[in-house]
């Protein structure tokens, strides 16, 4: 996993969990305390509101993204320019400041009157944006997007998402960005649900990671919470997106996300050390489809990754029949059984690869037994 330098902010799995903080200068942004159009208050609320409680990014937006509004254009967003420049030149706090745009002229402009990075959210669909970051030595945040201008985030389907992630290629500097959120009228609050309980696959770029999933539709529908009462399952979701491997947490609420943040990286495992000039990480791979994504990156055979990852999987209440079937079938394959004294009781271990074999071969003693078996059928999950 490579850092990002974004400004001198070190970004990536060897750094604490960065916070971006949100300021909109734009009157149709769906969340209304974070929305100036006065240099002035804005400048005090990044100040206050935002470094003041723990960010180390401030995320500065010209226009809402939301699907039901029409887009800006470049034009119209560099007539916005303006008042976001004035605001970060007020703010006398220490923070990063990222330009959210998907134009490269907006970026151009804003990184040459002081900004320090961009937030893409249509994912380079502007070819010239990876050109423009290159020349500015900036970081950019890259959203997963099709390649329209005008549909930033619309993808569904997540491994869509994570094609959309490689489109128009990386520059050194990139953060990737999964987009959650209803980008567009097609994409459904499981899909959202799903892309983040498999987020782990999108380290599989060795890039670092920024999730934006604050008060977001699909945690708010778990708990049956509106907006204003949405804080809580954002802050559980925050804690578990940086175990999972997040970096960089997108929020309106700054310090409260920082504490969950430092909470989930504190119990996430520790994956890299170092010895001179050879470095070992241990990836975070918990099903092959997750360790599908490394072998692929490094060119491997993709038939690899289901010998990746081990299961460990118990049965209990079995008959003599049954456990003598289970022990059977893990002495013809590579998976391991630990029968209980009882005889009632069992741990198959091994490989999705192993255990799919033992399936098989335990098979057909028992109608129980055949469905405790189908299990296995989900370990790619």
């Amino acid at each position: 996993m490579r850092t990002v330098d974004a400004a001198g902010l070190e970004i990536g799995d060897e750094h604490p969990p960065r916070i971006m903080g949100v300021l909109n200068v734009s009157e149709k942004s769906p969340y209304s305390p974070s929305v100036f159009d006065d240099p002035g208050e804005a400048a005090a609320y990044v100040d206050e509101e935002l470094v003041g409680e723990g960010a180390d990014i401030v995320d500065v937006g010209l226009e809402t993204a939301n699907k039901r509004f029409e887009v800006l254009t470049a034009e119209d967003e560099l007539d916005r320019l303006d008042t976001a420049i004035q605001a970060i030149e007020s703010v006398s706090g220490d923070a990063v400041f990222s330009i959210e745009t998907r134009y490269h002229e907006v970026a151009d402009a804003a990184l040459s009157r002081g900004f320090d990075a961009v937030n893409d959210i249509c994912g380079f669909a502007d070819p010239e944006m990876p050109r423009v970051c290159e020349e500015h030595d900036a970081a950019v945040v890259k959203m997963a997007s099709p390649p329209d201008l005008e549909r930033p985030g619309a993808v569904e389907d997540v491994d869509d998402i994570y094609e959309a992630l490689a489109r128009n290629g990386f520059t050194d500097k990139t953060i990737l960005d999964p987009a959650f959120g209803g980008w567009s009228e097609a994409k459904t609050l499981e899909d959202d649900r799903e892309t983040f309980r498999r987020l782990r696959e999108f380290r599989g770029y060795g890039r670092p990671l920024l999730v934006s999933i604050n008060r977001k539709n699909f945690l708010r529908e778990v708990a049956g919470r509106d907006t204003e009462g949405a804080l809580p399952v954002s802050l559980a979701a925050t804690s578990m997106a940086v175990e999972r491997g997040a970096h960089v947490i997108r929020t309106h609420d700054v310090a409260e996300t920082r504490d969950a943040a430092l909470i989930g990286k504190e119990f996430a495992r520790r994956r890299v050390s170092r010895e001179d000039d050879v470095s070992v990480e241990e990836l975070d791979v918990t099903t092959p489809g997750e360790a599908a994504r490394h072998v692929d990156r490094l060119g491997g055979e993709p038939a690899v990754a289901a010998d990746a990852v081990t299961r460990v999987f118990e049965f209990d209440g079995l008959s003599p029949a049954e456990t003598g079937a289970l022990r059977a079938a893990a002495a013809e394959t590579r998976a391991v059984a630990v029968i209980g004294a009882d005889e009632a009781a069992a741990l198959l271990v091994g490989t999705p690869a192993a255990l799919e074999r033992a399936s098989r071969a335990a098979s057909g003693v028992s109608d129980p037994l055949d469905a405790a078996l189908a299990t296995f059928g989900s370990s790619d999950e």
